[in-house]
Order: structure tokens, then C-alpha cells, then sequence
């Protein structure tokens, strides 16, 4: 049984503060309230080891939780409706098709004025696999030690990104037609699916809730994100660009993002 769903539990996580809902603006509210768009679960110490030099230093980190408010609403009424009856593997089934988004804040986040922040589209592939056929990892990497060596800053990490949005599944035939030539737009439109399908929104909300209306440095080399985060209140100050990854199996790729628009240097993709 899912502790959320379980009314109990909520109430007590409620009442000690871990468990919040926030509108649009960011701004706490009851969680029946019409204006209520995200649950958010945390904080959660989250230990973790970085690299300092030629040693390793142990930082605690503070993991959140979040998703949207309708589909936490959906998981619970339904967790209500079968009760104690023998519905333990639909309840799992229901719960899995959520999107639980994360963030990952490092000591000095909410504290300095604008945080480096990373918004980082999930990558099985990539960031698990270690793939060679994008720049996922390493630009998570070098994200996660340009934060942990300033004065504080936050990861995003958007479980609902898969293959710019289209899934794990079609992610996979698109690799199928990029082996036939195709670049990685193309192959998603051979699909009939868009180039890019990702929505921001929920990770402007979150940080406008944890920053209490601070600005950002984005570590990304897309506008996209930048607009989109704009778009939805999230002010950012700068944009940190990080060029990391490139490789002979992903040179096409990184050639048709910058052709996207992407703040990926000629001089870059020109290095061996």
C-alpha cells in the first residue's frame, strides 16, 4: 500500500510539513483548493559523496518530490475506491503511470541569490546506461560539480522527458532509424511524433516554490528551456552553457541540435 494514499499517513506527513501543495505562483495552499497545482514531498537528506580535489567529501543533499496535483488527486481516489479489497497490483499499475518529478538542492540553494540550477530531461540511455549516443551524462556530471563546488544550486530532474518527450519505446526505434541515417529530428517526425514534446512548466513551479521568487543561473545549452521557465514565472539571470560529452557516436546529434538552435560552439563540435 502506498503511503500517500492511505489518508493517515498524509495527514501526519501534512502536519510535519513534508507533505505541501503549492499553486502556479508557487505559493502554498490546501490541498483541495482549486488553485492547487503541485504536491510536493520532502525534504529527504540525501547524502552523497563529490570529488574535492584528490579527496572525497561528503555533502547532504535534500531530495523533493513532485507532481502534479490532478494526477496524485487520480492515484489517490482510486487507492479509496478499491480500499482493502484484493486490488494491490491495479493500485501498483495506477501508481506507476504517475510522473514524479525530483529535485535535488544543495547546501546554500534557498540561501544565495541565484542558484546554478540544472532542469535535466530524464535519460535512461544516457544517464544510467552511459549511452555514447548523446551528451546526457556528462552533462548531468558536469552539472552536478559546478554546483557542488559554488555556493549552492539544485538539480531538476524531469522523469517525463524521455527521448525529448516521446518515450522510452519510440526512443528506441528512433535510434533504429538514426542507424539508417536519419538525425534525431527526423526520426521522430518519421514516427509522426514532434521534434521536441517537453513541458517546463512544473519545473518553474517547483522552483518558484523553493526560491520564493529568486532567479536562477540555468546550466543548458537550450533556449527552449530558458523561454519556457520565463514563460511560466521562473526568472533566470544568466545561462550557463556545458559543453561535455561529445564523442565520434554522437557528433550528428550534437551537429542537428545546434542546427536547433543549442548554445553548441563550432569550435566545440570541431575538437577531437
Amino acid at each position: 500500500m502506498f503511503s500517500y494514499v492511505d489518508p493517515s499517513v498524509a495527514e501526519r506527513l501534512i502536519a510535519e510539513g513534508k507533505l505541501r501543495t503549492v499553486d502556479f505562483d508557487g505559493q502554498l495552499v490546501p490541498r483541495e483548493d482549486d488553485k492547487a497545482y503541485l504536491s510536493v514531498l520532502g525534504p529527504v537528506p540525501m547524502p552523497r559523496k563529490f570529488k574535492d580535489n584528490d579527496t572525497l567529501k561528503e555533502i547532504k543533499l535534500n531530495w523533493y518530490c513532485f507532481v502534479r496535483r490532478t494526477e496524485l488527486s487520480h492515484v489517490v481516489e482510486t487507492g479509496l475506491k478499491v480500499g482493502s479489497s484484493d486490488s494491490e497490483e491495479f493500485r501498483r499499475l495506477v501508481t506507476s503511470s504517475m510522473c514524479v518529478n525530483s529535485v535535488l538542492a544543495f547546501p546554500g540553494f534557498d540561501n544565495v541569490d541565484s542558484p546554478l540550477v540544472r532542469v535535466h530531461s530524464c535519460c535512461l540511455t544516457g544517464d544510467v546506461f552511459g549511452s555514447l549516443r548523446c551528451d546526457c551524462r556528462p552533462q548531468l556530471e558536469k552539472a552536478f560539480d559546478q554546483i557542488s563546488g559554488s555556493d549552492g544550486g539544485a538539480i531538476v530532474y524531469m522523469s517525463g522527458h524521455e527521448g525529448r518527450g516521446i518515450g522510452l519505446w519510440a526512443k528506441a526505434a528512433t535510434y533504429l532509424l538514426q542507424d539508417e541515417g536519419q538525425n534525431t529530428y527526423q526520426a521522430n517526425r518519421s514516427l509522426g511524433l514532434p521534434d521536441d514534446s517537453r513541458d517546463f512548466t512544473d519545473a518553474a513551479v517547483i522552483l518558484k516554490f523553493l526560491l520564493r521568487g529568486k532567479s536562477i543561473k540555468l546550466i543548458s545549452n537550450n533556449p527552449e528551456k530558458k523561454r519556457q521557465l520565463e514563460m511560466s514565472g521562473q526568472n533566470v539571470a544568466s545561462v550557463v552553457p556545458v559543453m561535455a560529452g561529445k564523442n565520434l557516436h554522437n557528433t550528428k546529434y550534437l551537429s542537428s541540435k545546434k542546427e536547433k538552435g543549442h548554445l553548441i560552439s563550432d569550435r566545440y563540435l570541431d575538437t577531437e
